[in-house]
């Protein structure tokens, strides 16, 4: 199995008000509570939620539907699209 490609770009974390499944992390403007806009990294890294990890997401809910590979390459899709999301910032 390939490992998720992530960049530790931060743009899933600026914008989880975009799905249901994380908008219990929004601290108030999209952008999860536990992202530090200082240092471009999440707080909870070793310790984050189920949801945003992507290799347990696949294993909980999406390994009966798709092959790993083909979830990566959604995964990378979305990617692609919240890379042309402005920059958000503290508000």
């Amino acid at each position: 199995m390939r490992v998720f490609p992530c960049t530790q770009c931060g743009k899933c974390c600026q914008n989880v008000h975009l799905a249901e499944e994380t908008r219990f992390l929004d601290r108030g403007d999209g952008t999860c509570k536990h992202y530090s806009d200082s240092s471009k990294q999440c707080t909870v890294y070793a310790d984050r939620p189920d949801i945003c990890r992507v290799d347990r997401q696949y294993e909980m809910n999406y390994a009966n539907r798709y092959s790993w590979d083909e979830f990566v390459d959604l995964n990378l899709q979305v990617c692609a699209v919240l890379a042309e999301q402005p920059e958000r910032g503290p508000r």
